[in-house]
């Protein structure tokens, strides 16, 4: 038996722990920062910290790697092509991993970085996607081209839409809102801003969310939906566009929204 929880850190992380409830023993998906990861296993002293899952080289994802891997003795697991501290797995597009019990896919998904991956576990349907896909939104291209990020989240909508998303930043209300000036006729987004308006001024959180939810709702998954193209075509002028070329467009958009 499994169960995923939230850790918050810094201002607006989650780290993910995931929990194997028999043999008491965790995993943990990019934790910044050690402290919120040592809190719990404090306050839970019969359990084992097994593995750390990297998706990405950003600090708020690998800062607290080496306390925790010194505390626990845990197996950190990241991409090959990234600088990750304390990494014993270097994983490549097309690798699989057990971790807990439960075999893992490697996903390459470039374009926040160039070295990105996602871990996907195709019968729990769970994604643990970093910073590639955000409810309501995406990374931002620091490192790859609108090209590389489209094809990667092309890649990770084409999973069922069942498939939780474990995405690592509160960002969805602030996506929701951009979402909105997008495609204003959109009944599902306006209809999704209010329920995360409703969560966040509760204190709960907006994660995780669902492959079909985004599919819906997310304008960085829509542009090829005619509501997207005409948009853009009101901003920017008429023009042939492709989809890549209309992501290109909505991303730069969301950069200064």
């Amino acid at each position: 038996m499994n169960k995923i929880d939230a850790l918050p850190a810094f201002t607006d992380n989650y780290i993910w722990l995931l929990q194997d409830l028999e043999q008491r023993r965790c995993a943990v998906v990019d934790p910044g920062d050690a402290a919120p990861v040592e809190a719990w296993l404090a306050a839970h002293p019969d359990w084992q910290l097994s593995d750390i899952l990297i998706t990405h080289h950003h600090f708020d994802h690998v800062g607290g790697i080496e306390t925790l891997k010194r505390l626990t003795g845990a197996r950190v697991l990241g991409p090959a092509d990234e600088a990750i501290p304390g990494r014993d797995v270097a994983l490549h597009d097309g690798d699989q991993v057990t971790v807990l019990g439960h075999n893992f896919d490697i996903y390459a998904v470039p374009g926040h970085t160039l070295g990105h991956i996602a871990y996907v576990q195709h019968q729990q349907h769970w994604l643990f996607c970093g910073d590639t896909l955000f409810a309501g939104g995406c990374g931002r291209l620091f490192e790859g081209t609108a090209e590389q990020m489209h094809a990667s989240l092309s890649r990770l909508a084409a999973l069922p839409e069942q498939t939780q998303v474990f995405c690592t930043h509160e960002y969805t209300l602030s996506n929701l809102r951009f979402a909105t000036a997008v495609e204003p006729e959109n009944h599902a987004i306006r209809q999704r801003l209010e329920q995360v308006r409703q969560w966040r001024e509760a204190g709960q959180i907006s994660l995780p969310s669902s492959i079909g939810l985004e599919r819906a709702t997310n304008p960085f998954l829509r542009s090829e939906q005619a509501s997207v193209h005409a948009t853009i075509a009101l901003r920017e002028g008429q023009a042939e566009r492709s989809p890549v070329e209309i992501f290109a467009a909505v991303r730069a958009w969301k950069d200064n929204f």
